[in-house]
């Protein structure tokens, strides 16, 4: 049986990478596919490359470390101007490794949360590495978020209809 606090910890890191991919879908609605593999500056990344990064990532500190899949990562390759791959084919197949590693965060035990792994040239406790793909699914969202309002002056919208001027509720005693 699992701690409560091992319970919020994964309940937290899915509704994380759930959150992110909502978003995502719908800031990339706001872009074609030209724009999607637009590089915004010398050296820069376009909105597929954020994603492949990200997926990348993601297959690697959460599938691989903890679900124990082959590391079959390429990373210099989620770096390469790919604009024959289809914008809704990578978000496809992002979408799927969200979901993978939803599942195998679901799947994974306590005693795998604490134990200790290299991960890439670090090491992590099963907890550490899925705090790093959540956090870094969570910047490069960020990062696609102002590239699309940027590039098309749009509102996202991401919160349309939430009152996010809402306050907390008191949490004294």
């Amino acid at each position: 049986m699992e701690t409560e606090l091992i319970t919020e910890f994964k309940k937290h890191s899915i509704y994380r990478l759930e959150e992110g991919l909502r978003m995502l879908k719908k800031a990339l609605s706001f872009v074609d596919q030209e724009q999607f593999w637009k590089i915004p500056y010398k050296k820069g990344m376009s909105l597929g490359n954020q994603l492949l990064h990200a997926q990348g990532n993601m297959k690697q500190y959460i599938l691989s470390s903890i679900g124990k899949e082959p590391d079959l990562r390429l990373r210099d390759r989620e770096f390469e101007y790919s604009p024959e791959i289809d914008k809704a084919q990578l978000l496809s197949e992002l979408e799927a490794t969200v979901k993978a590693s939803i599942q195998c965060i679901e799947n994974t035990t306590e005693a795998e949360f604490l134990k200790i792994r290299k991960v890439q040239a670090f090491t992590f406790s099963g907890l550490g590495a899925v705090l790093h793909a959540v956090e870094h699914f969570s910047y490069h969202v960020g990062q696609t978020a102002f590239w699309v309002k940027s590039m098309t002056a749009q509102q996202l919208g991401f919160y349309e209809g939430v009152d996010l001027n809402e306050k907390n509720e008191s949490n004294a005693d």
